[in-house]
């Protein structure tokens, strides 16, 4: 069975394709606006994982309502969730049996509701899977370690693939870099290297 995973380079999506790996054929997937290249940094996380990695292009307008959201609100929650729901759409209409990302439990964004996954199993006559939804933190850690080579350290220094560098990139053009540290706490982020052992 053929599987599209929502795929960013980082920890949880590659802990994700870890454990779907068994059963399914898991291709990652990463949706990108074109605003960066850091798509690149994802294909190369799954090719050191051994998994098949494919490139979505994802709506630039979306990525435009998202930053103005962000802008708007002064913090990045709710540009995120609509754009890692506008990324799920898109995978879920490539011809596969089902459709995932690395959301755990404990995440506050980005989330999908049962009204959402279900929906999306509807309209796209794909499974939606979200393998981590019951593993906390310190769970995903633990796995992850035992798993995966990992580079870890602030968010705007780790290469990595998800929506947020693109996303910093358009609000520092649009809104300039000051934006940027306004709205985008500090954290920090993963990026795999490869498989241990």
């Amino acid at each position: 069975m053929e599987l599209a995973l929502l795929y960013s380079g980082g920890k949880d999506s590659s802990l994700a394709a870890l454990l779907l790996d068994r059963f399914y054929d898991v291709r990652c997937v990463t949706g990108s606006f074109g605003i960066t290249d850091d798509w690149q940094h994802a294909e190369r996380a799954a090719e050191a994982l051994g998994f098949p990695f494919e490139r979505v292009a994802l709506e630039e307008p979306v990525a435009r309502e998202a930053v103005a959201r962000m802008y708007e609100d002064g913090y990045p929650r709710n540009g995120i969730q609509h754009v890692h729901e506008h990324a799920l759409e898109t995978i879920a209409a490539l011809d596969v049996d089902a459709i995932a990302d690395g959301t755990r439990r404990d995440d506050r964004v980005p989330t999908v509701s049962r009204a959402q996954a279900q929906s999306l199993e509807d309209r796209h006559d794909a499974d939606y899977l979200a393998p981590l939804s019951g593993f906390g933190r310190h769970a995903v850690d633990r796995l992850v370690e035992e798993a995966f080579d990992v580079e870890t350290g602030p968010s705007e220094e780790i290469a990595k693939a998800d929506y947020e560098d693109e996303l910093r990139a358009l609000l520092a053009e649009t809104r300039g870099e000051a934006a940027v540290a306004e709205v985008f706490p500090d954290h920090e982020q993963t990026y795999v290297r490869g498989r241990t052992g």
